[in-house]
């Protein structure tokens, strides 16, 4: 099993336990269908839980990727392979040549959110109409350019956004390309 997101909300509801309960919740999902284990992605940087709570649940660190991605897991299967990145982040980023391209998935309401935002953004303020690729199984994540593997920006064959960015993020990676 996969946990892409562990989200709460509210500061409020922080430091209550919740987020152990999450994790707990899938690991026991994970057992009940005989699943190897659970694994996640975090990273220092924005938009991804802190490794902490993983590690506090009996996660390992197996494989990171740049710029601060980390792979954990948490094996229910003693045997059971440890999951790796993939890799060949730059050959993937390249094969979107010239133009803007979105690479989202329906993983997150902000993912929709931003990439509505910038396509707009993109076509009327840069006169670029992007393409948008949707990555709608768990092997197109898999072989997505960016370990975040739901979201990214690429332009001219070069990653401009590793994760999800607002509309005036987005302005701001604009100016410094075009000038």
């Amino acid at each position: 099993m996969f946990i892409h997101c562990l989200w709460n909300h509210s500061k409020r509801h922080q430091g209550k336990g919740w987020g152990t309960a999450m994790v707990e919740a899938c690991l026991k999902d994970a057992r009940g269908a005989g699943m190897n284990g659970v694994a996640v992605v975090t990273r220092k940087g924005p938009w991804l839980v802190d490794r902490r709570i993983f590690l506090s649940n009996g996660f390992d660190v197996v494989d990171s990727a740049p710029p601060d991605y980390e792979l954990l897991v948490r094996k229910l299967k003693s045997s059971a392979a440890d999951p790796t990145f993939k890799g060949g982040w730059d050959e993937k980023v390249a094969r979107y040549g010239k133009g803007l391209t979105i690479i989202r998935s329906s993983q997150c309401p902000y993912i929709s959110k931003f990439s509505a935002e910038i396509a707009e953004t993109a076509e009327q303020e840069y006169g670029i109409k992007p393409g948008i690729v949707e990555l709608e199984s768990c092997r197109d994540a898999q072989n997505a350019p960016t370990p975040y593997a739901v979201f990214a920006l690429i332009y001219n064959g070069r990653l401009v956004a590793d994760h999800q960015v607002s509309r005036t993020r987005f302005r701001n990676i604009m100016n410094k390309c075009v000038g």
